[in-house]
C-alpha cells in the first residue's frame, strides 16, 4: 500500500513539474525536487481539472481555492521588515507593484498600511519561525517563502536567500506577487509559465501573468471596473534598485525604525565609553545610553577584514579590545585594527564553534562563551579555556539554552536575548529579576527612540 502511494505521488509531482510521468525517483525528478520553489503545497491533477474544466464552461466553482476569499475589494498591507541589504523604500516600491500586478487584471485594489492592523503582512524569517515544523525555512535555494490562504493574511520570506530588486540573486518581486497570490486565495498552476506555478520563474520578456493566473483571480474577484486588463513583461519589473527612492509616497526615514528593532540581531555589546554595538548581517549600529542609535555603519568599514558576519561579540572590561566570533574563528581588535595573528582557529584551543553567545563578566575578570547547555570560561592571553570548564547552563538559573545575545549593562545587570525576547540576570544573587520584549521593554536599545 505504501509503495502504491508513493508511485502515485511521483506521477503527481512529475505531471506538475511538467517531466515524464513514470512513477518513479529518476534523474530528472530528483534535479526538479532540488530547484526553488514555494513552500506552499499543490493541487492534485483531478482537483485543478474539476476547476479548470468549471472556469472554461462558465460553472460556479471555486478557482485554486479552499473555499477561501476575501469579503471586500480593498485591502491593506504591511512590511514588517526586509533584508538589511536591501533598501526599504526600494522594497516598498516592489511590494506595491507585486500587489499592483493583481489588482491590474481584477477588482481589487491595494494599499499600504504604516501602522495599526493590516489585512495582509509581509515578514521575513530564518528557519522555524512558529509555524510547525512543516513550515520552517531551510537555509539558501529549496523553500524561498511560504504563505497563508484568506483570511489569516500573512506571507513569510526565507531570510537566508540572497534576494535582489535586480536582474542578480533571487528577484524578490517575482517571490512576492506569486506569495501575494496566494493570500488573495490562489493554490498553485500546473501552467509551466504561470505566475502562481510552484517554482521560481524568472523574469523575461513574457507577461508575468498568463490567462490561468488572470482567470482563477478573476473567478474570485471579478474583472476590473474599466473592462481593461493591464499587463507588462517580466522585465520591467527587474530593476527595483535603480528606482529613484523619493518617488515612495508616503516614505518618511523619521517613521523608520532600525532594521534590528524588527527583526533578531545578531549580537550585541558596549564599549568604555557607554556605546552598546548592534550588530545585524553586515551592518552595526551604536545606542547611546539614552537610546539614540545611530545609523547603519559597514562593519567593513570600521574594522579591518571582519567576518561577513559576526555570531557573538564581546569587549574586554580589561583593556577595551574588541572579539568577534564566527564558526571556528576568532578576530581581536584592538580600536579598529587587527591584532597579528588574527583571525585565529580557536575551536582548536578548544572553545566551542558557533558559540551562541559571548560576554566579558566582571566578577571572574573572564570572557564567558555560552554554548547550548553549558559554558566556558576563557583565559583572554592564551584564548584557552579555564580549568574545570565548560560546566552546565544550570548555574545561571532562568536562562534558556541558545541565546542569541548577551550583554553586560553598565549598571551591572546582564541581559541575555533570544528572539524578541530578554531576560535580565543579577550577577550578584544569580538568578533571573526581569524578562520581557526587549523592543518594547528597555529603552536604552534604541527602539523607542528612532
Amino acid at each position: 500500500m505504501f509503495s502504491f502511494i508513493i508511485f502515485w505521488g511521483y506521477r503527481h509531482y512529475q505531471w506538475l513539474s511538467h517531466l515524464p510521468v513514470s512513477g518513479h525517483l529518476d534523474v530528472r525528478t530528483v534535479l526538479q525536487m532540488n530547484e526553488p520553489r514555494c513552500g506552499m503545497k499543490d493541487i492534485s491533477q483531478a482537483r485543478w481539472l474539476e476547476q479548470f474544466n468549471g472556469l472554461v464552461n462558465r460553472k460556479r466553482k471555486k478557482r485554486y481555492t479552499l473555499n477561501k476569499k476575501w469579503y471586500k475589494h480593498h485591502l491593506t498591507y504591511q512590511i514588517l521588515n526586509w533584508p538589511w541589504y536591501l533598501s526599504p523604500h526600494q522594497v516598498r516600491q516592489a511590494v506595491k507593484a507585486a500587489f499592483q500586478l493583481w489588482g491590474n487584471v481584477s477588482s481589487m485594489a491595494f494599499s499600504e498600511s504604516m501602522s495599526g492592523a493590516a489585512d495582509i503582512r509581509l515578514a521575513f524569517f530564518d528557519g522555524d519561525h512558529n509555524d510547525g515544523a512543516i513550515n520552517a525555512f531551510d537555509g539558501p535555494g529549496g523553500a524561498l517563502a511560504h504563505a497563508f490562504f484568506p483570511r489569516r493574511g500573512e506571507a513569510h520570506f526565507d531570510n537566508a536567500e540572497h534576494w535582489s530588486l535586480n536582474g542578480r540573486g533571487r528577484n524578490l518581486f517575482v517571490v512576492l506577487a506569486h506569495e501575494i497570490g496566494h493570500t488573495l486565495g490562489l493554490q498553485h498552476s500546473p501552467f509551466k509559465n504561470a505566475l502562481m506555478a510552484p517554482y521560481y520563474k524568472k523574469l523575461g520578456k513574457d507577461y508575468l501573468l498568463n490567462f490561468d493566473d488572470i482567470l482563477a483571480i478573476q473567478n474570485l474577484y471579478g474583472a476590473p471596473p474599466s473592462g481593461k486588463l493591464v499587463q507588462l513583461p517580466g522585465k520591467e519589473f527587474a530593476f527595483f534598485q535603480d528606482w529613484n527612492p523619493k518617488g515612495v509616497e508616503g516614505f518618511t526615514t523619521a517613521n523608520t525604525k532600525p532594521f534590528y528593532c524588527q527583526s533578531v540581531f545578531d549580537a550585541i555589546t558596549w564599549d568604555m565609553e557607554n556605546l552598546f554595538y548592534i550588530f545585524k548581517g553586515r551592518q552595526f549600529w551604536t545606542v547611546s545610553l539614552n537610546g539614540n542609535v545611530s545609523e547603519p555603519h559597514i562593519l567593513k568599514h570600521r574594522w579591518k577584514r571582519p567576518p561577513a558576519y559576526v555570531e557573538a561579540a564581546a569587549v574586554s572590561g580589561s583593556d577595551g579590545k574588541f572579539y568577534f566570533f564566527k564558526g571556528s574563528k576568532c578576530w581581536r581588535y584592538k580600536e579598529s585594527k587587527l591584532e597579528a595573528g588574527f583571525p585565529q582557529k580557536c575551536s582548536d584551543y578548544g572553545l566551542p564553534q558557533h558559540p551562541d553567545t559571548v560576554l566579558y563578566f566582571q566578577p571572574l575578570g573572564h570572557l564567558v562563551i555560552f554554548k547550548g547547555t553549558k559554558y566556558y570560561v576563557i583565559n583572554e592571553e592564551t584564548l584557552t579555556v579555564e580549568p574545570y570548564y565548560p560546566r552546565s547552563l544550570k548555574d545561571w538559573k532562568g536562562i534558556p539554552t541558545e541565546t542569541t545575545a548577551v550583554l553586560t549593562h553598565p549598571d551591572g545587570s546582564i541581559y541575555f536575548f533570544k528572539g524578541e525576547k530578554y531576560w535580565m540576570f543579577d550577577q550578584d544573587n544569580l538568578r533571573v529579576t526581569a524578562s520581557g520584549k526587549w523592543a518594547e521593554d528597555l529603552s536604552w536599545i534604541g527602539c523607542k527612540n528612532s
